[in-house]
C-alpha cells in the first residue's frame, strides 16, 4: 500500500550553488487516521465501510534499517505525481534529491537537497510542507499503540519512492526541517541492530487517495475520478464567474438607462414653454372654426386647421409643410396664451413636473370656452 506522511519545512539554508539543503523529521511513530476504503479498498477485511481506521507504525517499522536506506537517492517532487517515480519519469519529476536519512527522537529525518530554481522558489514563497510517497505492506489485526489508541492495521515494511513539496499533508506541524549539510549517506550506528524484510508494493496511497499500482483498471478508474471532479468543480466555478459578468453587465446598463431616462426629463421651465404653445396653437385653431378634442395633440390640431382650409391642396404634406402653412393661416389671429396657460394653473394647485395633468387642465379651460 502505497502512503504520505507530512513535515514542514523549517529553516533551509542555501549552498553555494544556490541549491536549499534542509533537513526534515520526515516519518513520526504512532497512530494514523484513515478512511477504510483507503486501507481496504476490496474489503477483505471488512473495513472499507469503516468511516475511521486507526493505523499503527510503530518503532521497528519506522526506524527499520532497510526503511529508511530505500528514501536515500529517491526524488523530491513537487506536489506528488500521479504515478510512482521511476527511472523512465524521473527527469519529469524530480526537483530534487534525498541526501541522507537519520534517526530524531521519535521521527526518521531527512537531509534533502532541493535543485530546482521553481522549486527553491515556491519554498522561499511559503510552500513548506512535506508528505513522503512510499510503499507499506498493512498487517491487519488488533493492536494497541503506546497511547492506548486500538488500531485494526499495522504498517509493515516501508519502502520509500519520492519525497513531495506539498500546501498540506498528513501528519501535521510537529515534522520540521532544521538546518544541516546534505549527507552523503545514511549514519550506519543507526542500524546496525535494525533489520527486516522487504515486502511488494501493493498500493499506493497519496495524501489519502488509494491507487492500487497492480491493477491498472482499478488506478485508471482512480484518477479519472479525480479528474471528473476537479473538472466539475472548475466548470462551476466558470459559470458562476459568467454570472457574475452577466450580472455586472446587466447593471451598468440598468445604469445608462436610468441616466437616459435622468437627462431626457424636461424641466419646469420646458413643461410651462410646452404647456403655451399648446394652448396658444389651440386657440388659434378654435379661432378659425376648428373643433379640437382632448385626444388632438399640437400636430393633430395644426393638420386639422390646415386640412379644413387647403383642402386637397395639404393632401400628403409633411410635418413641416403643415406647421408653415398653419403659421400663415393664423398670422393675424390674436390669442392670449399667458394669461389661458395662467388661468389654467390658477384653478388649482398642481405639480409643475406633470405635464400630462398641466396638458389637460389647458384643454378643460379651452373646451369650457
Amino acid at each position: 500500500m502505497y502512503f504520505a506522511d507530512t513535515l514542514v519545512l523549517d529553516a533551509p539554508r542555501r549552498t553555494q550553488d544556490g541549491f536549499l539543503a534542509v533537513r526534515a523529521k520526515a516519518a513520526r511513530t504512532g497512530t494514523y487516521e484513515y478512511a477504510g476504503r483507503e486501507v481496504d479498498p476490496d474489503n477483505k477485511h471488512g473495513l472499507r465501510d469503516t468511516a475511521l481506521v486507526h493505523v499503527l507504525r510503530d518503532d521497528q517499522t519506522v526506524f527499520d534499517a532497510a526503511s529508511a536506506r530505500s528514501f536515500i537517492g529517491k526524488p523530491v517532487t513537487d506536489d506528488h505525481p500521479r504515478e510512482a517515480v521511476t527511472a523512465d519519469n524521473w527527469r519529469q519529476h524530480a526537483r530534487g534529491t534525498v541526501m541522507g536519512a537519520m534517526r530524531d527522537g521519535d521521527y526518521l529525518a531527512f537531509d534533502l537537497l532541493l535543485t530546482d530554481a521553481e522549486a527553491i522558489a515556491k519554498v522561499n514563497g511559503g510552500k513548506r510542507e512535506l508528505s513522503n510517497g512510499y510503499s507499506a505492506d498493512l498487517e491487519f489485526g488488533d493492536f494497541t499503540a503506546a497511547d492506548g489508541t486500538k488500531c485494526q492495521a499495522r504498517q509493515k515494511t516501508i519502502f520509500g519512492n519520492h519525497v513531495a513539496l506539498v500546501d498540506r499533508g498528513r501528519a501535521g506541524s510537529e515534522c520540521a526541517i532544521k538546518d544541516a549539510a546534505p549527507c552523503a549517506s545514511a549514519p550506519q550506528p543507526l542500524f546496525d541492530s535494525l533489520t527486516t524484510q522487504e515486502k511488494p508494493v501493493k498500493t499506493m496511497m497519496i495524501d489519502g487517495l488509494t491507487v492500487d499500482v497492480g491493477n491498472a483498471d482499478t488506478a485508471i478508474a482512480t484518477i479519472t475520478t479525480i479528474l471528473a471532479a476537479r473538472d466539475a468543480a472548475t466548470a462551476k466555478v466558470e459559470g458562476l464567474e459568467t454570472q457574475i459578468a452577466s450580472l455586472t453587465t446587466d447593471k451598468a446598463t440598468l445604469e445608462t438607462e436610468n441616466k437616459a431616462l435622468k437627462d431626457a426629463r424636461p424641466t419646469p421651465a420646458q413643461l410651462r414653454d410646452a404647456a403655451k404653445a399648446y394652448a396658444q396653437i389651440a386657440s388659434k385653431a378654435k379661432a378659425l372654426g376648428i373643433n379640437v378634442t382632448d385626444e388632438m395633440d399640437e400636430g393633430q390640431i395644426m393638420a386639422a386647421a390646415v386640412s379644413a382650409k387647403m383642402g386637397d391642396a395639404a393632401k400628403g404634406w409633411n410635418d413641416a409643410q403643415v406647421a408653415a402653412s398653419f403659421a400663415v393661416l393664423t398670422k393675424d389671429v390674436k390669442v392670449e396664451a399667458t394669461d389661458t396657460l395662467r388661468d389654467a394653473i390658477s384653478q388649482q394647485p398642481i405639480n409643475i413636473a406633470d405635464g400630462a395633468a398641466l396638458r389637460d387642465r389647458l384643454r378643460a379651460q379651452r373646451n369650457a370656452a
